[in-house]
């Protein structure tokens, strides 16, 4: 039997375990290519032994490392799960690349890895100009990336790793989950991960049947279902929505994108007592009154510059355009730059800001948004006020001035990491409103795309070192940059 000496255990980093739980994600990552690669062999693509041998070669580096690695314990420590947290999302884009790199329209090294970190992160741009040029293995395969990232990588791997939710499965949970509080829905982070990834799972069986019953084939309605739930934001069309000319299908997606936004432990608390506690939740309230001041703003805004082209212009439209950018999707139905500078303001904003902690989306959360407008006015009421006492509370839950300076501390990392990408595209030769929407687009995990980088553009303009960049970005904007950068700071690697 091994002893081993816990306040040892907590001055290294425990590679071994990390190694090993590396290589069981490695499997699970062979596993979900069976799905393109059956895909491909119905079809008889080309693609097939592509995706056979890079499924073979996934899992044969997932069971060595599984193999070689025997830890002498098994404890996960903080440090352990913040650069697990990390290095698995970098482990799944670099092996989820090589579909790309050997298909039959293939990428080069810089570009598979930024289309799959794109699609892990649910961030959604592509590099991919004619996404119509591509076999059904790789479009489901870009489908399946994001639907895998939606609710994360390391919650899926503790809903089927019974191992690790012995030792350190909350930290984990903690480390790759959005958001400024996180709520165990069961005794067992196991049981927590087991009821987020059904109730996942449920929705994305609905929307693919919905979409299905309309103008969409069905291997259409699985991509666009997959990509919609996970709020990533991969079409099957180089024109995205906007091919299928379809009223129907922006009423669904918009609906179902919606929800994605959604805090899904919000929504199974409603399952298990009343839908009334949607009502009662002060960060849901806010999401609904954004959209709807939104839509209002962008109604007006397409009548007066005299838009208006039918009454789908002035509903569905922008509604599914607020929807889709707000809850970092980036789903496009139509020309909507061409509805003039306040609805590029507003879509600024809604990109920045995202949707709600907890949910799939991307972006700083409303709930960060409505913490500072909080703490604001408790600032303002204390000036007018110095002896009483004003808290700052969400959803009912009183935040201390510690978890007040994370907050503010995010805001501006994640801020400056916009401006840094910016930077880094401009001094490429990128022009400079493109080269700071793209680096916004890539921090909030958006994918929405203006300019060259448009409704029918892509990212492909990045030169091969931004598009590294990027990738960096939007690695940073999914684990909500504090994960990422603890790894930067010399005390996360000293015993």
């Amino acid at each position: 039997m091994a002893y081993f000496n816990v306040d040892t255990a907590d001055k290294a980093v425990n590679y071994r375990m990390i190694g090993r739980i590396l290589g069981q994600l490695l499997m699970v990552e062979a596993g979900f290519m069976t799905l393109p690669f059956a895909v491909c062999l119905y079809y008889g693509e080309k693609d097939t032994w592509t995706f056979l041998l890079v499924m073979l070669l996934t899992l044969s580096m997932g069971v060595g490392l599984n193999i070689y690695n025997k830890p002498q314990h098994s404890v996960l420590r903080r440090r352990d799960g913040l650069l697990l947290a990390s290095v698995a999302w970098i482990v799944f884009s670099l092996f989820g690349m090589l579909p790309y790199l050997f298909c039959s329209t293939p990428l080069d090294i810089s570009e598979g890895f930024f289309e799959a970190m794109s699609g892990f992160t649910t961030t959604g741009a592509t590099v991919i100009r004619e996404v119509e040029k591509c076999g059904r293995g790789i479009l489901l395969w870009r489908a399946v990336t994001q639907w895998i990232g939606g609710l994360g990588i390391i919650l899926f791997t503790l809903t089927f790793i019974p191992s690790l939710n012995n030792n350190g499965s909350l930290m984990l949970f903690h480390a790759e989950a959005t958001g400024i509080t996180h709520d165990k829905l069961g005794a067992r982070i196991s049981r927590t991960a087991k009821i987020l990834w059904l109730l996942y799972t449920l929705l994305t069986i609905v929307l693919v049947l919905m979409l299905w019953m309309g103008p969409m084939g069905i291997f259409d309605s699985l991509c666009h279902g997959l990509s919609a739930i996970s709020t990533g934001g991969f079409s099957t069309k180089n024109n995205c929505i906007a091919a299928y000319h379809s009223p129907y299908i922006k009423m669904v997606l918009t609906v179902f994108m919606f929800v994605g936004g959604v805090s899904f432990g919000l929504i199974i608390t409603s399952l298990r007592k009343s839908w009334r506690v949607f009502w009662e939740n002060d960060v849901f309230r806010t999401y609904v009154y954004i959209i709807a001041l939104f839509f209002v703003l962008m109604v007006f805004a397409i009548v007066g510059l005299n838009h208006y082209s039918g009454w789908e212009s002035v509903t569905i439209d922008p509604l599914f355009h607020i929807v889709s950018a707000m809850t970092s999707t980036g789903f496009s139905a139509g020309d909507w730059e061409g509805w003039g500078i306040l609805v590029l303001t507003l879509t600024f904003f809604m990109m920045y800001v995202g949707a709600c902690a907890g949910s799939t989306t991307g972006g700083a959360k409303v709930d960060r948004l409505l913490y500072l407008v909080k703490n604001f006015l408790a600032v303002v009421r204390q000036y007018v006020r110095p002896r009483l006492l004003h808290s700052v509370n969400v959803n009912g839950q009183h935040l201390n001035s510690e978890r007040g300076n994370e907050i503010v501390a995010f805001i501006f990392i994640y801020t400056m990491l916009i401006v840094v990408g910016g930077v880094v595209l401009v001094a490429q030769g990128f022009p400079i409103v493109d080269a700071f929407f793209s680096s916004f687009s890539c921090v909030s995990n958006n994918g929405l795309g203006a300019g060259v980088t448009g409704i029918t553009g892509s990212f492909d303009f990045l030169p091969s070192f931004g598009k590294w960049v990027m990738s960096l970005l939007m690695l940073a904007g999914r684990l909500e940059i504090i994960t990422l950068i603890a790894l930067l700071v010399p005390d996360f690697w000293r015993k």
